[in-house]
């Protein structure tokens, strides 16, 4: 899990940071740098926004909570540094499911 920060997300935003796949990739015996790596598609909620209104003006609360393990679209996002670590900020819709 990832340490407490200091970002609250705006409006149905949610903060995820990468979970990262243990070892190496190895294909036909050849080691994949990291940079040619897939990345991955679970992350781990750190930061969830208050959530959008709704026509009559009553928040519409997010379905995702900080410490949600969640799926993700490979494109989907924005990625950012905060402290020196590595984020995704996306709309609540970008997420494809929670795990578990």
């Amino acid at each position: 899990m990832a340490k407490k920060i200091n970002v609250k997300p705006l409006h149905d935003r949610v903060l995820v940071k990468r979970v990262e796949e243990a070892g190496e990739q190895k294909v036909g015996g050849i080691i994949i740098p990291d940079s040619a790596k897939e990345k991955p598609l679970q992350a781990d909620v750190v930061a969830v926004g208050p959530g959008e209104y709704d026509d009559n003006g009553k928040r519409k609360a997010l379905d995702v909570k900080v410490g949600d393990k969640v799926l993700i679209g490979k494109w989907s996002g924005t990625e950012v540094k905060i402290d020196g670590e590595e984020y995704l900020i996306l709309k609540e819709n970008e997420i494809l499911g929670i795990v578990g």
